[in-house]
């Protein structure tokens, strides 16, 4: 008798002595339904391929390879294109699969029924791999018959090597032509800052910053020409005012001389004008000049001359010799005209010299904003030109990467085990399904002797009358056999 669920050993062994048959029946008709069951279930054929991911034969470290995203990604993406649509179709065209559903049922429900056969599964890495990446996957396709199982595994396996050799390719050229592009716009902005920083330069060349020292030493040498110009344009004025008072002084007597009244007083004159001369001369030159000098002589012939006191000349003689001039006057006049030329060429010269000296000064204060200028230009062609060498970088080691995938050299499938011809089948296996049935049936026996075990009421011990009739037991009697007495 079971109260409250729970059951002793005793009424365990009970239980088992008086429905033993009870798991054994059980048992033995599920396990028979479970053979019976793999025998008449359709069979279902698995034919597996394992592909290895080889890794390219260049070290990565000599080209860089163009495709560097996760395989994860790309097998997640090759496997939605392998099993779309079309290409499942093209398959099912191909085999000639569901001969008789393809009358009635449509080509989306065959190709998802198709698509559920097929399972790509990547190969985890082992721990503690370097890159994390897959080393492979496994194709299987499960199949009604061997032989077609073997042969869409083969085209599915196909398929993704195919699809990884073209998609890289693809891939690659893609790559090295958008670089190309990039590569060409870089180079023209290139040449473009080029031009300019040349055509900058050589519009502000002597404004350059290395420019600078030099034109400082060209403004102090310009400055001392000015000098020097200025001074021999000062005493060639000076010259010029001199000259013009002797041939004055000259003339005047030359002209008394020849009318014969040589007067005292202009010859004073002269002699005055000549010693203020004398005076002038010396507080520029020393006595040793040669204008001094030359002054002196002219004083001391005029002395000469005064003292001598000449007797008048006739008329006609004055007359004769008014027609040329002393030599003294016509060497003034010419060295009045030789200091005309003189102070004309030395003003031009003064003033080209101006010129150059505000030239240069202009030079000097527009080379801070030229080096400014410059280091701004300077800074745009350095950028333009690593973005450059950059850009042609990458754009060689992705068309030496195009090659390597052109030829077969980078990273790419390799199938290691052909697809499988499967002798057996994978569905339904005798062993998991005759198992199975003897479990299930074992479990079901324990639940049938369990309803028993609770639905019996009877009492079988003193434990069972206390709980039953809530009153102490005083005595047991002992269990009489019937039959035994009876015979005696």
């Amino acid at each position: 008798m079971v109260r409250n669920g729970e059951i002793t050993v005793a009424e365990i062994k009970r239980i088992f002595r008086r429905y033993w048959w009870i798991p054994a029946f059980a048992t033995v008709v599920l396990g028979v339904i479970g053979l019976a069951a793999s025998l008449v279930l359709p069979k279902k054929y698995t034919s597996s391929t394992l592909v290895l991911v080889e890794q390219p034969t260049v070290p990565v470290d000599l080209i860089k390879p163009v495709i560097t995203n996760d395989l994860n990604q790309r097998m997640a993406s090759m496997k939605a294109q392998i099993l779309s649509r079309s290409r499942l179709e093209s398959i099912i065209d191909k085999f000639g699969l569901f001969p008789q559903e393809r009358k009635t049922a449509h080509m989306e429900d065959l190709v998802e029924r198709l698509k559920s056969t097929i399972d790509v599964e990547l190969i985890q890495p082992m721990t503690g791999a370097i890159d994390h990446q897959p080393p492979g996957f496994n194709v299987k396709v499960t199949f009604d018959d061997p032989q077609l199982a073997q042969q869409i595994c083969q085209e599915i396996t196909s398929m993704f090597m195919e699809q990884n050799a073209t998609g890289r390719v693809a891939q690659s050229n893609k790559t090295t032509q958008f670089l190309t592009e990039q590569l060409n716009e870089a180079k023209a902005k290139l040449e473009e800052q080029d031009k300019r920083l040349a055509q900058f330069k050589a519009e502000h060349l002597v404004s350059m910053p290395e420019q600078e020292q030099t034109n400082i030493t060209l403004l102090g040498g310009m400055n001392t020409q000015l000098d020097a110009t200025t001074q021999g344009l000062t005493r060639a004025q000076q010259d010029k005012s001199l000259n013009e008072t002797l041939l004055t002084n000259q003339e005047t007597s030359w002209k008394a001389s020849q009318v014969g009244q040589q007067n005292p007083e202009t010859e004073d004159q002269e002699m005055n004008a000549l010693q203020a001369q004398l005076s002038i001369l010396l507080s520029k030159y020393t006595p040793q000049h040669p204008d001094v000098i030359k002054l002196k002589t002219q004083i001391d012939e005029l002395n000469k001359k005064m003292a001598e006191a000449p007797a008048p000349k006739p008329a006609a003689a004055g007359a004769q010799a008014a027609l040329r001039e002393p030599p003294a006057i016509q060497q003034l006049r010419t060295r009045i005209k030789q200091d005309d030329f003189s102070i004309t060429e030395l003003t031009k010269r003064q003033s080209q010299i101006q010129d150059q000296i505000r030239a240069i000064q202009g030079r000097l204060q527009a080379s801070p904003v030229v080096e400014q200028q410059l280091k701004e230009m300077t800074r745009s062609y350095q950028t333009a030109s690593e973005i450059y060498n950059d850009l042609l970088k990458k754009r060689e080691n992705s068309a030496m990467a195009t090659d390597l995938e052109h030829e077969q050299q980078g990273e790419n499938f390799k199938v290691l085990d052909a697809p499988s011809l499967p002798t057996t089948p994978s569905f339904p296996k005798k062993i998991i399904f005759v198992g199975g049935g003897l479990g299930a049936g074992f479990a079901l026996s324990l639940g049938i002797l369990y309803l028993l075990a609770v639905s019996d009421k009877a009492m079988y011990s003193e434990r069972d009358v206390e709980l039953c009739l809530k009153i102490p037991v005083l005595t047991n009697v002992p269990s009489f056999d019937v039959s035994v007495h009876g015979n005696g």
